[in-house]
């Protein structure tokens, strides 16, 4: 057979999806293979095989937009799906798109012998270490709230969930930038489904820190097709088991999860497949499962990973939200009445959880200070119903201090942040976690009474004269 008759041809094309049929007697490209359409286009367009059907044809998910590409247009099979240069070193600083292609206008990459990074291995294995050879390591954000009630491990999943116009984004920007500031490893960002503007503030911000010298950053963006925002996720997933497997460190950010769902709901929809009773597609639970157990940690190395979750309609039960909670280890929740009291970062934390805070990780003090803390919210929280009814004079001398205390608690947990100096004009600050602990203490213990609340609103580390 001659490499004419190998190629496929275009048979149909339904928007963003694309049936491809070969030769009869010739062997079918694997399922997730790439394929090219050749012809005389103005953009390269690419498609991944999804379905075999019947008369040997392949059913395609387009890879970007299909302008242009009309029926009997031939077709080749890609021979190394992802590839990325030999030098890894020269993707640092880089902005590319779910192919691994540069987007940046800074030049293209010399793929001569690259390494194929397409099918990596996706489980990994079971392995029983011997009693005192794992050690837990924390990694601290310089954020009060998180570091105190939430605390980040090194090679474990954190989710930051909330609805729109809540923080999510702002969050997840000042982790990157105070962890890669004072943290070793690589970062890559992979932006899933989310704004253009959102992308350059993000580049341009880790210019301005001196960040992209150790930054990888990916981006498939919600006025690209679902094909190419579905990718990725997994091509960034790709390139930091590609990093692990060379034993370095990966910090791996996600905005946003959600995004990677709804693209594949969509392409579940274009591909004919009848959605489940909730209205996503059959598949969620198995999409969101493959792509997080490829993020794990070795011998040696780890992969870390804080991923931003959209809630819509600020419903915590929404079956893509509930599906995603199974594979976190610390789950920030976002609560839109503390944004619009003014309190960022505006974590709920009687929602949130952590498998972390543990008197084993974080030591008895910081786990006793954390506690009483939260008992104070909570307790905040039921007497905050009365108050709005009755008013505070109602209360109790005891329910009294508790309500001060916890309004003083949430004040001083509220910081001015790096990178959103340009919106508050307030230089943003890192608190160390000592500071942290010590500052809460302060407060539980009364020695703050007598200051107002308002002098405890977004500041650092708290002193009292």
């Amino acid at each position: 057979m001659t490499t004419e008759e190998k190629l496929g041809k275009v048979i149909a094309v339904y928007g963003s999806v694309v049936d491809v049929q070969f030769p009869l007697g010739a062997e079918l490209p694997e399922i997730k293979a790439l394929l090219k359409v050749l012809g005389n286009l103005e953009k390269e367009v690419l498609l991944h095989v999804v379905e075999h059907r019947a008369n040997n044809v392949c059913r395609c998910i387009a890879l970007g937009f299909t302008y242009g590409v009309g029926r009997n247009m031939p077709v080749s099979q890609e021979k190394q799906g992802l590839v990325i240069p030999r030098d890894i070193e020269t993707l640092y600083g880089r902005v590319l798109n779910a192919m691994i292609k540069p987007v940046d206008h800074k030049g293209e990459f010399d793929l001569t012998n690259g390494i194929p990074i397409t099918g990596r291995v996706a489980h990994s294995k079971l392995e029983v270490k011997p009693e005192g050879e794992s050690k837990t390591e924390i990694i601290l954000t310089g954020i009060k709230m998180i570091d105190l009630l939430f605390p980040l491990i090194k090679g474990s999943k954190s989710g930051l969930l909330g609805g729109a116009a809540c923080g999510k984004t702002i969050l997840i920007l000042e982790i990157i930038h105070n962890i890669i500031t004072y943290q070793r490893g690589t970062c890559i960002f992979a932006g899933v489904g989310e704004r253009i503007r959102e992308g350059n503030e993000l580049y341009y911000e880790f210019q301005r820190a001196d960040l992209l010298k150790r930054s990888i950053l990916i981006f498939g963006q919600m006025n690209e097709s679902p094909g190419m925002r579905f990718e990725a996720a997994n091509s960034a997933v790709a390139l930091a088991e590609y990093l692990l497997e060379q034993r370095k460190d990966v910090l791996f950010f996600m905005d946003n999860i959600f995004r990677f769902v709804q693209a594949g709901s969509e392409l579940s929809t274009l591909l004919g497949r009848i959605p489940s009773e909730g209205g996503y597609q059959a598949t969620l639970t198995s999409e969101i499962s493959q792509l997080h157990e490829r993020i794990r940690s070795e011998k040696g190395a780890s992969i870390t990973a804080i991923e931003a979750v959209y809630v819509p309609a600020d419903d915590l039960t929404d079956p893509a939200v509930v599906a995603i909670f199974a594979h976190m280890d610390s789950l920030i929740v976002l609560s839109r009445s503390l944004v619009q009291r003014g309190l960022y970062p505006a974590i709920d934390p009687l929602l949130s959880s952590a498998n972390s805070l543990s008197p084993a990780i974080v030591g008895r003090r910081h786990f006793n200070v954390a506690q009483e803390v939260i008992r104070h919210f909570r307790r905040y929280d039921e007497l905050e119903r009365i108050v709005s009814i009755i008013g505070k004079e109602e209360l109790s001398p005891e329910e009294r201090i508790i309500f001060d205390r916890a309004r003083k608690l949430q004040n001083f947990l509220a910081q001015p942040f790096f990178t959103a100096e340009v919106y508050t004009g307030k230089p943003g600050v890192y608190v160390g976690i000592e500071d942290t602990i010590s500052g809460c203490e302060k407060i539980v213990q009364g020695q703050a009474d007598k200051l107002d609340e308002n002098r405890l609103y977004s500041i650092g580390k708290l002193e009292i004269i």
